[in-house]
């Protein structure tokens, strides 16, 4: 390869929104030479926020939620088939079919899957469901589409609160139990939380904190009802269990790359490091899987559950793998996402979870109509609309210049000027099952071995 390394092999794990995007701005950028996309699902990419929104209300067939493409990839699809490993001497990926793919350059962008239920039989029972491809989706919507007696959402982070909302929406009982303090307080903290909590139980939800489920209990193979902690317990013909997603990272495992459950360790250029800490040149990650600092962030290192980053990083990735090293640029996007549920819209950028205060610095919690804005020692980090998404813009300026927090006099819509709460979210070194965003600071993945220096 010359100089501008627009010809030879690469080689992209993982056909979803990353994978896709990272296909076509490969090609907007001229790459020329053979592109190869491995996927694991036999479907080709589609969209996954509809799939507990629009799929679960049964207004949109899961079938019917493919990406469209930007611009034509001229690839190799090898879709249906997952990665058993990775040969970064040999410059191989191994497939589970036997295959052995040779590559110049690698994009890893395997994403996360469902966490499943801990106990394998009871996660067998018919009726027990996880939401995170197309089918769970479509499976789901049909069994929903029964009329079931009642729905069992366990957890409520974004993706269960989303169920529950749909549940809800179709007149279906349902019952949520979070080991939390309240809904969404992994993501966004004990203020929004104690909202979220009063909305869902305004909508008529069975809301259950500071339990976790004991057991699934089942007659003849099929899901009868669950046992909680506080001993109480309930029947239900499906529990839907959204406790968060697991990186697709087991692949990687004898590949010296540093890779483990947190995700794929990058550099903000979306360069993998290996296990020693010394940055690749021809190994690239990107979307969910990826694990990259940020500036703005204490480069902290962020795992990102978010729509908007997988598209922003495998632009970025895919821009370095085919430029030369002053030509490269970093991945310095501000994270943002967006959910609705029971009647409101949610968004945020920034991130939430970095921060030691927040503050109402619009609207009220009582309206549920507001915009919440976080800070971390003294400058703002991140800012989150209820129901009042057109503020958000400017909280985004605030965080990129890293203002002071609280947002001063003037911003605030209030008659009284907004005062500071303590933020109460998770503690950042434990991750809760099921962040947005985690922030996985430098703790290593796996014991290293020590390599001594030739004498």
């Amino acid at each position: 390869m010359n100089g501008e390394p627009r010809d030879g092999r690469i080689v992209i794990v993982g056909a979803s929104l990353a994978g896709l995007r990272a296909a076509e701005t490969l090609r907007a950028e001229g790459f020329t030479g053979s592109l190869t996309l491995v996927g694991e699902e036999p479907q080709p990419p589609y969209d996954r926020p509809p799939l507990s929104k629009q799929v679960l209300l049964g207004r949109v067939p899961a079938a019917h939620t493919g990406l469209p493409a930007r611009r034509p990839v001229d690839a190799r699809w090898k879709l249906g088939v997952r990665a058993t490993g990775l040969d970064p001497v040999g410059k191989r990926v191994q497939l589970a079919d036997g295959e052995e793919v040779p590559y110049d350059r690698l994009l890893i962008a395997t994403g996360t899957r469902a966490r499943p239920w801990p106990n394998p039989a009871e996660a067998a029972l018919d009726g027990v469901f996880t939401l995170r491809t197309s089918d769970d989706a479509g499976r789901l919507a049909a069994r929903l589409d029964a009329g079931p007696r009642r729905v069992l959402v366990v957890g409520a982070g974004f993706t269960g609160s989303e169920i529950a909302s749909a549940c809800r929406e179709r007149g279906l009982e349902v019952t949520v139990a979070e080991r939390g303090p309240a809904p969404l307080v992994g993501a966004l903290g004990g203020t929004l939380g104690a909202l979220a909590a009063k909305l869902q139980r305004a909508h008529g939800v069975d809301l259950r904190c500071g339990v976790t489920v004991s057991s699934l209990e089942g007659d003849d193979g099929r899901l009868t009802g669950a046992r909680f902690s506080d001993g109480t317990r309930i029947e239900a013909d499906i529990a839907v269990v959204a406790l968060g997603a697991v990186r697709n990272t087991e692949w990687l495992a004898e590949s010296g790359l540093a890779a483990g459950p947190r995700g794929v360790t990058c550099d903000a250029g979306c360069r993998a490091f290996d296990m020693y800490g010394i940055v690749t040149d021809d190994v690239f990650a990107a979307g969910d899987v990826a694990r990259f600092p940020h500036p703005l962030f204490e480069y902290q290192l962020l795992s990102l559950e978010h729509w908007g980053n997988a598209v922003a990083q495998a632009e970025v990735a895919a821009h370095n793998m085919i430029s030369p090293g002053p030509r490269r640029r970093p991945h310095l996007t501000v994270p943002a996402f967006w959910s609705s549920q029971f009647g409101l819209n949610i968004k945020s950028v920034g991130v939430p979870t970095f921060s030691d205060q927040v503050v109402i610095a619009q609207g009220s919690l009582k309206e549920a109509r507001l915009v919440a804005v976080y800070g971390y020692r003294g400058r703002v980090t991140a800012a989150v609309s209820v129901n009042q998404a057109r503020s958000l813009e400017y909280y985004q300026h605030l965080i990129e210049r890293a203002a002071p927090f609280s947002p001063g006099p003037g911003i605030a819509d209030q008659a009284e000027p907004p005062v500071p709460v303590p933020s109460d979210v998770p503690d950042p070194n434990v991750l809760s099952h099921g962040p947005t965003v985690a922030l996985t600071g430098h703790l290593p993945d796996r014991r290293l071995t020590v390599v001594q220096p030739a004498r």
